[in-house]
């Protein structure tokens, strides 16, 4: 019922804008004509309603009818011209008739002397009136085609955004499948037993991970089950070579993230990091909340002679492109090496799942 509320809210300013030109033009009246006010205003006001209503219909319908770049111009501006002029002509028929009304009626307060000069003027009134609507109406008529155009732009801007984000998203479980299966297929000769309990975690992996394919964000607590669950399954092939870490803190848990964002980063620390060192080493994974920014880092050991395009790879990439379509100019992804150990850091705004489900109960 808003939108009732609104046209009841919008017909009312518009009569009386039309009121108030009454007014007007009932003060006019009387200082051509000599006129008793009381009287001038009852000449004045009514026929000004009429109008404003007829006009102001003719006026919407005829701008809709020929809209600006459709048609020539000079066409578009003779219709509207005669159009004036054929409302001014009825609006002076109105006024005469309502006046002769008036001064039937014989009442003292009704009724005035309607001179040539005060018809002239009256005729000159409704055409710029009329004139003034149709501008009113072109104006309105445009800015409507723009927010509209505008709105298209922003509808196909969102669509296409989403659907980059879907395809990264379909990359990130081929991807890390792949690699899975490279990882049973290694441990079948090696570990039939560490073969066989990788490869039902592997499964109960992709069950948690297809649960939450459908929802854009998750928060940080349901991503970091999902990335010891990866882990878990690493944790067999690698044994006692891998050892992990988590730091998280407790405000950044809350926080909402595009599922499978940090899995990636972990899987690249795994092969391209902590997999090349025989003696294995360390993966951290640590989150803390900085006021509006949520920070994410997974960093790991290296071997120091690793070359440098080892490091990089499909997962990193793959993040950042994701954020980049999520979080327009509102992330980061930086990486950087300390020592003999490389990070990849994370940087986001932090929304709370709290907060957006009220913003969306709203």
């Amino acid at each position: 019922m808003s939108w009732l509320t609104r046209a009841r809210r919008g017909a009312l300013l518009y009569l009386l804008a039309w009121l108030i030109v009454g007014a007007v033009l009932g003060g006019m009246c009387a200082i051509v004509t000599s006129a008793p006010p009381a009287n001038a205003l009852l000449f004045a006001i009514p026929g000004t309603l009429v109008y404003g209503v007829a006009a102001g219909f003719s006026a919407y319908y005829l701008c809709r009818a020929n809209p600006l770049g459709a048609r020539p111009l000079a066409l578009v501006v003779l219709a509207l011209c005669t159009a004036a002029v054929l409302a001014a002509f009825m609006w002076l028929a109105v006024l005469g008739g309502w006046n002769e009304l008036c001064l039937a009626a014989g009442v003292r307060w009704a009724g005035i002397v309607q001179t040539p000069l005060l018809s002239a003027l009256l005729f000159a009134l409704g055409t710029l009136l009329y004139g003034l609507l149709a501008a009113i109406n072109y104006l309105a008529i445009e800015s409507g085609r723009a927010r509209n155009a505008e709105r298209r732009e922003l509808e196909s801007k969102l669509m296409a955004q989403d659907a980059e984000l879907r395809m990264l998203r379909t990359q990130v479980d081929p991807h890390f499948l792949f690699n899975s299966l490279n990882s049973v297929s290694a441990l079948t000769s090696q570990d039939p037993k560490g073969a066989r309990e990788m490869t039902l975690r592997l499964a109960g992996f992709f069950r948690r991970s297809m649960g939450m394919a459908g929802h854009p964000r998750i928060t940080l607590a349901q991503e970091m089950d999902l990335v010891r669950d990866f882990l878990a399954i690493e944790k067999v092939r690698f044994g006692e070579r891998l050892v992990t870490e988590e730091a998280l803190e407790k405000g950044a848990l809350d926080c909402l993230v595009p599922p499978m964002i940090i899995q990636p980063l972990v899987e690249n620390a795994i092969k391209h990091g902590i997999g090349q060192l025989t003696d294995g080493g360390l993966l951290l994974v640590a989150a803390w909340r900085d006021g509006a920014r949520l920070s994410i880092t997974v960093s790991n050991a290296i071997d120091p002679e690793m070359p440098e395009t080892r490091r990089s790879g499909t997962g990193l990439a793959n993040v950042r492109q994701r954020l980049a379509c999520a979080y327009p100019n509102e992330s980061t992804l930086e990486w950087k090496r300390e020592g003999e150990t490389f990070s990849v850091e994370i940087r986001l705004p932090a929304q709370a799942a709290t907060t957006e489900a009220n913003d969306s109960g709203a």
